[in-house]
């Protein structure tokens, strides 16, 4: 009783908080004449969550009522919540964030490119909710392929491993790859039930692979991991390199995929024509 107490305490201290924080103006309110109240009234939160103001006020006071999920949703948007602030006063109520419906248009900081870039020639990219790639630089490129030259749709290391003939070339276990690379994808999806996204992803790899077809229904389920790579190259030979999947603090689903190779390796991937982009700088000395 005394952790609920608490953390209607708490929920209801938020609520107040952003609802001071508000003008009419910021919600498509008239301001109005002289206003005692700071930020919006009561009454008008209840009116755009379209709930009643002494339902809302019992929340602000932290009495013992439990709102529906629905009923959080409409607050939050409101007031005005961002996804955290909306994740969190779902966890105070029910004890868990909500599940996720619609995965938000994704978009990468410049510095998370710089990052990419800096570690040339060690192999890096980012792949995105969906399997996409977003960002990648030359050494990448030059072991995978060249994901900026290719069509819009086909910049995702779900299609590429699954309908590109050069993904089975070079992945030495391309089975084993192929089927853990879709039980991670399966993990995803079930974060984003309906997701519009995930369902064109899925669409499109069932109609292009009988592999999808046939290892879907196995429902394999398989978590983010670092480990080994082994790839088969047409001019360095068969290669393996150490793996570490980094997520991004401001999208989990963002991953940073980084390799390790050693001074050798690095100074033979400099050497490799890179689709017109250049050779890759001289690798640097190591204490």
């Amino acid at each position: 009783m005394a952790q609920s107490t608490s953390r209607a305490s708490e929920l209801g201290q938020l609520l107040r908080s952003r609802r001071e924080q508000l003008q009419p103006t910021d919600v498509g309110l008239p301001a109005g004449a002289r206003r005692r109240t700071r930020g919006l009234r009561r009454e008008e939160v209840a009116q755009l969550a379209a709930i009643s103001s002494t339902y809302y006020t019992y929340l602000e006071q932290a009495r013992e009522v439990r709102p529906s999920r629905q009923v959080l949703d409409t607050l939050s948007a409101a007031l005005r919540l961002d996804a955290a602030e909306r994740s969190h006063i779902h966890e105070l109520v029910h004890g868990a964030p909500p599940a996720e419906t619609s995965a938000a248009a994704e978009t990468l900081s410049s510095a998370v490119f710089s990052l990419v870039d800096r570690l040339d020639p060690c192999p890096a990219y980012v792949t995105g909710r969906c399997w996409d790639v977003p960002a990648s630089h030359r050494a990448a490129r030059a072991l995978w392929t060249d994901w900026p030259a290719r069509p819009p749709e086909a910049r995702n290391r779900l299609w590429w491993m699954f309908t590109d003939p050069g993904a089975r070339q070079m992945m030495v276990d391309w089975p084993a790859e192929a089927s853990a690379l879709l039980g991670r994808f399966r993990a995803a999806v079930a974060r984003y039930p309906g997701d519009p996204g995930f369902s064109a992803s899925l669409d499109r790899l069932h109609a292009a692979s009988p592999e999808v077809r046939n290892w879907w229904p196995q429902h394999r389920i398989v978590p983010l991991s670092s480990g080994t790579k082994r790839l088969r190259h047409p001019e360095l030979g068969e290669i393996e390199l150490e793996h570490v999947v980094l997520q991004l603090a401001d999208d989990p689903e963002r991953k940073l995929v980084t390799f390790n190779a050693t001074d050798q390796l690095r100074a033979r991937i400099s050497q490799l024509p890179q689709m017109g982009l250049g050779p890759l700088p001289e690798p640097t000395a190591q204490s």
